[in-house]
């Protein structure tokens, strides 16, 4: 853990590089305790703060879902609408130094294809040694999401019309002023995405940080909670707008619960 804890400080969380933007550079910092505090959030929101909880498959899924962020990752031959993230995290912990076992290090994809066989598999030397390396990496992926929160905005508004990117802007950097503002921020799109990947929608409606952020005031007194309840509203669309095989609606009461930590 100290390992973690020096590379943390080495690394980033300076976020400091938005200058996709014309005009001036806008930047902000996390200290190490706020980046520690968001990893061990971000864990107990998709892991329930367990071990095992940073190997799981859930039921009616075609994928695992990995590390403190259920980063996910697919079976050879399966691809759905949700943007794979497992590889790009492994590749982020080798570019930080982290040493992968090599069984890791060569798949191609999720070894396990099914949540049959991902189960069967649960104490396997394998998945033992996965989550031995995903806990002793929790801060470096609280770091993973970080980054592509700051490497994302840009992409975010670039294609709005310049009268909405304006207060889009305003509003990004006043929740992440605030540490719970920033929290919001990075969880949110560790846990839906950025909402401008196409793929990510029902009916042509996405679900993601920019469908939150649009339905935000830009006089907003309350950006945390106002945070909150677009969020709200943006997931309970998608549960409406879901296949109904997918029973989405079984989910919502916890992706609320969830939600609600973000003003704690």
């Amino acid at each position: 853990m100290g390992e973690n804890l020096t590379m943390l400080k080495k690394i980033v969380l300076s976020l400091i590089i938005l200058t996709l933007f014309p005009g001036p550079i806008y930047g902000f910092t996390i200290s190490v305790q706020t980046a520690r505090t968001i990893a061990d959030k971000i864990w107990h929101n998709e892991c329930a703060g367990t071990v095992t909880g940073l190997t799981n498959w859930k039921d009616g899924e075609s994928f695992a879902s990995l590390g403190i962020g259920h980063f996910i990752w697919y079976p050879a031959g399966t691809q759905e609408c949700f943007k794979e993230s497992f590889p790009e995290l492994l590749k982020f912990l080798q570019h930080q130094g982290v040493k992968l076992p090599a069984w890791l290090k060569a798949a191609q994809h999720c070894p396990w294809n099914s949540r049959a066989e991902f189960n069967a598999n649960f104490n396997s030397p394998e998945m033992q040694e996965l989550r031995q390396l995903l806990l002793k990496t929790k801060n470096l992926q609280a770091i993973f999401i970080a980054k592509r929160l700051e490497r994302t905005f840009p992409d975010m508004i670039k294609n709005l019309p310049s009268s909405e990117q304006a207060p889009i802007r305003k509003l990004f950097f006043q929740l992440a002023r605030d540490p719970k503002g920033l929290y919001a921020l990075i969880d949110y799109l560790n846990f839906k995405g950025s909402g401008t990947v196409t793929s990510e929608a029902y009916k042509h409606q996405g679900w993601g940080l920019l469908q939150v952020l649009q339905r935000i005031p830009a006089d907003t007194k309350q950006p945390v909670q106002d945070f909150i309840d677009s969020a709200k509203a943006v997931l309970t669309a998608r549960v409406k707008n879901s296949p109904p095989a997918r029973n989405e609606a079984q989910w919502l009461k916890g992706w609320f619960n969830r939600l609600n930590t973000y003003k704690k």
